[in-house]
């Protein structure tokens, strides 16, 4: 009896793990970036309407339209740069700003507790660098998921 008990209990654990590691599959890590990082100007659908949006001087984008307003072709590489901080745009202010990828970075303005799920991201070298490039790369592949044909 005791025997059937513990492996009724260990198909239990199993199962468990297995739905755990299934749901955490599905976490969107690139949704999950936008919406701590960007939603909150550009509007938790990307479409420029986020809860301070009306208090900018310059409007956020709608981030739906950017294949759109390309000729129909994503522009990766802009938007890599306009997040990284390497391009310039006057709405979003200076470089100084957290919104650019120091943003992203885990180790800027220690100490403060660093999330050990980005240390794994950085692979063995724990290189925020690639932290940083990551999480970019995260919320670019959301972006491009999200626009409007």
């Amino acid at each position: 009896m005791v025997t059937i008990c513990l492996k009724r209990l260990m198909i239990a654990s199993l199962a468990a793990g297995l739905a755990g590691a299934a749901q955490a599959q599905d976490v969107d890590i690139g949704k999950s970036e936008f919406q701590s990082s960007c939603a909150s100007c550009h509007g938790t659908d990307g479409r420029g309407n986020g809860p301070v949006s009306e208090q900018l001087k310059v409007p956020p984008s709608d981030l739906t339209m950017l294949a759109k307003n390309n000729n129909g072709v994503f522009p990766t590489n802009a938007v890599y740069e306009t997040i990284h901080g390497s391009k310039t745009v006057a709405a979003h202010g200076t470089r100084e700003m957290p919104i650019w990828g120091e943003r992203f970075n885990p180790i800027i303005n220690l100490p403060h507790a660093v999330d050990p799920y980005y240390w794994r991201m950085a692979g063995p070298e724990k290189s925020p660098e690639v932290v940083v490039r990551t999480r970019i790369l995260a919320v670019i592949d959301y972006l491009s998921r999200i626009q409007q044909k």
